[in-house]
């Protein structure tokens, strides 16, 4: 029997639309179906999958009755931010501070700019690999508490920006059912206008210990 395509498979706990189909759709409205999914990353050196408790929508130029001064695609289109243009479920990777991977699930229609960004999970495969990544760590509960954690741990880098997540070396499956305990807030370290209330992209599973820390942006002086 043949396998079927990722393109084809139908989420799970969600209308046998495709996968790629849901991750189509609006990114605040996908960010919360997202908690509770399971990313897998099988690189040459062993797989690692990371069960998703927090993320934050970004969208693009293209929404004018709710502009995102704190996407990356605000400005236009870039060599850079070009994978958040488009497919839905490619990865968008980049560099924070130039020195920090984080990784982004691309959603919405084709050629409109909009991503998840993947902000903390559990390790729920490869914890000893996850480890060896993030040595530092102190409990494996914080192995992949925050962005920049769980991209090392799934040895997510910039190499792969604009790969396909929903096929090898990549698997991503939704949760049975959507996640039920959801809070929702301000994004993370995102100045200006796009870090207010008016913004609350963040969605989080209510009291999972992975669940990063929230800290607003510092006011640059003029």
């Amino acid at each position: 029997m043949s396998e079927t395509p990722p393109d084809s498979a139908p989420g799970r706990g969600f209308p046998a639309t495709g996968l790629r189909g849901l991750l189509s759709a609006d990114a605040r409205q996908v960010a919360p179906l997202l908690l509770g999914a399971v990313l897998t990353h099988e690189g040459p050196d062993g797989l690692v999958s990371v069960r998703i408790s927090e993320v934050e929508a970004y969208l693009g130029p293209h929404d004018s009755q709710h502009p995102d001064p704190g996407s990356h695609t605000f400005r236009g289109a870039t060599a850079r931010n070009a994978p958040m243009f488009g497919p839905a479920g490619h990865l968008y990777v980049y560099l924070s501070y130039g020195m920090h991977h984080c990784a982004n699930i691309v959603c919405g229609p084709l050629g409109e700019a909009s991503a998840v960004l993947l902000r903390a999970g559990m390790i729920v495969a490869g914890e000893d690999l996850a480890l060896t990544r993030r040595p530092t760590s102190k409990s494996a509960r914080e192995l992949a508490s925050g962005p920049a954690r769980l991209a090392t741990a799934l040895g997510i880098t910039t190499a792969d920006t604009g790969r396909d997540a929903l096929v090898a070396p990549f698997r991503l499956e939704l949760p049975d059912l959507p996640a039920v305990d959801v809070s929702s807030g301000p994004r993370v370290g995102v100045s200006g206008a796009g870090g207010s209330r008016d913004y609350p992209w963040r969605f989080w599973v209510t009291g999972d210990p992975t669940v990063s820390r929230y800290k607003a942006a510092k006011v640059r002086p003029g």
